[in-house]
């Protein structure tokens, strides 16, 4: 459960800096160039589950599909 404070707790960080800035220019470039929130949400859920990196990768490839996919068979605690 650590871990994936920590590894969300990072990914929020990193996006902060983005989306603070005031420059219109380049935040829409950032956001062109970068990744998006469907690959991070994927990658974040991904890895919350299968712990691999392999996994992580493909399922943030598919994005929102995965995304998608993860809200209709996860399991209700």
């Amino acid at each position: 459960m650590k871990q994936k404070s920590l590894l969300l707790t990072l990914v929020v960080l990193m996006t902060i800096p983005v989306f603070a800035n005031e420059d219109e220019a380049l935040r829409k470039e950032v956001i062109h160039n970068g990744i998006g929130m469907g690959t991070v949400l994927a990658i974040v859920i991904s890895w919350s589950r299968n712990n691999s990196v392999l996994w992580a990768f493909l399922h943030g490839i598919l994005s929102w599909i995965y995304v998608i996919y993860f809200i209709i068979t996860r399991e209700n605690k």
